[in-house]
Parts: structure tokens; C-alpha cells; sequence
């Protein structure tokens, strides 16, 4: 039987907004430092690090732990769009479980602008052309919108045409959202909002109001991964990771002109089903989940794609209250990305941190009762997703 990796230590810097915090090669420094010391353990006994980023030139990830020391060790530079930091830790997960290395650093950072992403090179073919080709006939375009509401918010338009689905269904996610960040020292935005403020916010396209976008945010997360042998021999404190999933995206994200599937619903679907079937174990079991919630309709529509609640019953979950405390599955208890921010390379590992919190019971105020597996899902268009199932450990 493979031996599972372990989570010997997690970390992560205050999320900010553009331009109020400091440069990715600080932020990503002082995130592996909280990782070490929240694991107990020397720089020294990291054998290989994986280093996440979307926007930053190569060998940033270098740039970032050089300060922690030059011990020689292999560095690998990530990027998978928004699911770059569960990428870094894939592989990191890989590296231990394989036996190439018993002590491996994941890292991810973001020094974002302020505004929409934008498409950074004109001059070369666009990664998610064929997305935005498969959007742009199914749809067509918003030249008013940013293209990634585009893209979510007409993820969200396509699910409350099949199924009929309130306005405000999506809005008290966003009030479910700062609910809970109002409760996480790292979040950015912390202050309560109504389902009123929240959909007399600005439209930005489909469902889809100002409150219920992800903030640009910079911010970086790291977490420890360690076989079970050396975290015995260093007498120290883990989560386990029981199962993971990488997929990218099928013909049917492409062929079959939906919106809902060109956003990843597929990719999250298949990464759920392999994590549930190698753990043995189903969305009923889970208590605590920090899902992607770049916009209130992936929130949404990933319910169901994991498998928390059944096809088309998404907005009865939201409205039951059965995705916050008092419910069947706390979703987001971090603020996730609408509250707690959305630094590209890091949030992964952000989701990581929280979800290893939750199963240690450090959380604070935020704590989930009774929690043994805790649900991670992370998806970046172009694509990829990781779906990550944790437990706890000793």
C-alpha cells in the first residue's frame, strides 16, 4: 500500500489588496517561514520546493527562497492558472509519496495589479483561445465585462435558466462569504454585507454583481509535505493528505456548448469521483469544505459538482443554510476567494492552510465541530483542477 503524504506544517501572509503589501519575493519568503515554524522544523531538512505563481518572471520561486538559504535544492517554478498553488502541491505530494524525497516545500505567492486580469501577451497564441472560441458561440461576448465574469458569470446565467434560480440565491453567498471572513485575521475584506448591498452593487454580467467577484489580491501560502516516517522521527503534528486529483479538461468542455462545463464542471466532477472512490468515502463524510469560489456562480455550481448536494438542488442547499455553520457542510470557512482574496499562485495553499487549521482544531472562531476529513477544490480555466481530500492524522 503507497504511504499517503503529510502536512507537517502550513503558513500563509495576510491577504492584501494591490499595492499594500509587500513585493511576492518578501511575501512568498515570510509564508515558507510561517510553514517551517508552524511545522517545528530547519530550512535544511527541505529536500525539494515547488514554487507557484501566474504573473512574475522565471525563477521567481527562487527569488522567494533563496532568503530562507542557498542549500542547493531542486526548485521547480509552477503555473496552472488559479489552480497553481494544488498544482505545487500535487507535485510536492508526488515528489514524497514516490520516496524521490522525505521533506518538500510547496509554495505559492502573487503580487497582482489593481483591476481585471488582463491578457497579457498580444503577440502570441492565448492559451484559452479555444475557450474563448467555445464561449464566444455559445454566448457571445460582453465587451463590457471582465473576460473571467464573462466566462463564470455566464456559468451562473446557464444554471439559473435550467433550473429557475433566484438572484438572491447567489447573493447570500456573497453575505456567507463575509460572514465568515469576518472571523480570519488574513482576509481582505471583512466587513458583513446584505443581500440588499450585495445586489445593488454594480452588474458585471449574467448573475453576477460587483459583491460576488474576487477580489485582485496579493498574498502567499506554503505548506510542509512530509512522509509519515520523518514526521515521526521529528515528533511532529500532521494532517494527511488521503487522496488527490489532477484533471484537465475532456472533449465535453469544448463540444458540448455549455457554459457550466466550459468553467470546469467535468474537471471538478472526475477530480471529486477519483478523490471519493480512492478514499473510499463520499460528500456525505464531509463536513468542511473550502471550495473555488472565484465568483458566487462557480460556488454555486460546485456544490454539485462534488457532490455536496445533488444536481439542480443548489439553491435549496444555500437557502436551507445547509452550506454554513448550523448546516450539513461548512463551505468556505476561510471568507474563501470573495472574502478572504484571490492571489493567484497562493490560493491553493490558502485553501490548504485553512482546511489543515480546521482538522487540527486551530481555527478560532471559525472551527468546525467534529471535523475528520476536510474537501479542498481549486480550478484554474485552460485548464486544470485539483481536488484534494485531507484527514486528520496525529
Amino acid at each position: 500500500m503507497q504511504e499517503r503524504a503529510h502536512i507537517a506544517g502550513v503558513g500563509m501572509v495576510p491577504f492584501t489588496k494591490p499595492g499594500a503589501g509587500d513585493p511576492y519575493d518578501v511575501m512568498g519568503e515570510q509564508a515558507a517561514r510561517a510553514a517551517l515554524a508552524n511545522a517545528g522544523i530547519d530550512y535544511r531538512l527541505v529536500e525539494q520546493a515547488y514554487a507557484g505563481y501566474v504573473y512574475g518572471d522565471s525563477t521567481s520561486g527562487q527569488a522567494a527562497l533563496y532568503g530562507l538559504g542557498q542549500t542547493g535544492i531542486p526548485i521547480v517554478n509552477v503555473n496552472n492558472n488559479c489552480s497553481t498553488g494544488s498544482s505545487a502541491l500535487w507535485l510536492a505530494r508526488q515528489a514524497v509519496e514516490s520516496g524521490v524525497a522525505e521533506c518538500v516545500l510547496a509554495l505559492g505567492f502573487e503580487q497582482m495589479n489593481k483591476g481585471a486580469l488582463p491578457i497579457v501577451w498580444g503577440d502570441r497564441t492565448n492559451p484559452l483561445a479555444r475557450s474563448f472560441d467555445t464561449m464566444s458561440a455559445v454566448q457571445g461576448r460582453d465587451e463590457q465585462a471582465p473576460w473571467a465574469a464573462e466566462f463564470f458569470g455566464g456559468a451562473g446565467a446557464e444554471y439559473a435558466r435550467r433550473y429557475g434560480t433566484a438572484a438572491e440565491t447567489f447573493a447570500r453567498i456573497s453575505v456567507k462569504s463575509r460572514r465568515h471572513a469576518a472571523h480570519n485575521p488574513h482576509a481582505v475584506f471583512r466587513t458583513p454585507v446584505t443581500v440588499a448591498e450585495v445586489l445593488a452593487s454594480p452588474h458585471i454580467h449574467g448573475p453576477l454583481t460587483r459583491l460576488q467577484c474576487c477580489p485582485p489580491t496579493c498574498g502567499a501560502a506554503a505548506a510542509v509535505v512530509c512522509s509519515f516516517r520523518f514526521a515521526k522521527r521529528h515528533g511532529l503534528r500532521t494532517a494527511r493528505i488521503r487522496a488527490q486529483a489532477l484533471t484537465t479538461d475532456t472533449t465535453s468542455s469544448f463540444e458540448d456548448r455549455d457554459m457550466m462545463k466550459l468553467v470546469g464542471y467535468d474537471m471538478t466532477r472526475a477530480a471529486a469521483r477519483a478523490v471519493y472512490e480512492s478514499a473510499g468515502v463520499g460528500p456525505e463524510d464531509i463536513r468542511v469544505a473550502e471550495l473555488h469560489d472565484c465568483f458566487t456562480a462557480n460556488e454555486l455550481i460546485s456544490y454539485e459538482a462534488v457532490g455536496l448536494t445533488a444536481e439542480g438542488t443548489a439553491e435549496k442547499f444555500v437557502m436551507d443554510g445547509d452550506n454554513t455553520y448550523g448546516g450539513r457542510v461548512v463551505t468556505n470557512p476561510s471568507g474563501g476567494l470573495l472574502s478572504k482574496g484571490h492571489p493567484l499562485g497562493a490560493t491553493g495553499l490558502a485553501q490548504c492552510a485553512e482546511l489543515v487549521w480546521q482538522l487540527r482544531g486551530q481555527a478560532g472562531v471559525r472551527q468546525v465541530e467534529d471535523v475528520d476529513l476536510a474537501l479542498q477544490h481549486n480550478i484554474g480555466l485552460g485548464g486544470a483542477c485539483v481536488v484534494t481530500l485531507y484527514e486528520r492524522a496525529f
